[in-house]
């Protein structure tokens, strides 16, 4: 379970900073990653946006729960 939170922190941390990049800079990092230009998607693309959006979504369900525990830790 610690696994499967820490790849879905990463992956919200890496939506995040491709939102980041589009807003700022015009420049979507997970299409520049696989050779296309802004806004352009492929099926390895779209594979890469819907991890990010369910581990988005895993996030927001375990929240609470993600909370609760490290709180207990500290």
């Amino acid at each position: 379970m610690k696994a499967l939170n820490r790849l879905a922190a990463a992956l919200v941390i890496i939506g995040a900073i491709n939102w980041g990049l589009a807003g700022v800079f015009h420049l979507d990092l997970v299409a520049a990653v696989f050779g296309m230009k802004f806004g352009q998607t492929s099926a390895l693309t779209s594979v890469v946006y819907a991890l990010v959006a369910l581990s988005g979504i895993y996030q927001v369900v375990t929240w609470k729960q993600q909370v609760h525990h490290s709180e207990a830790t500290f």
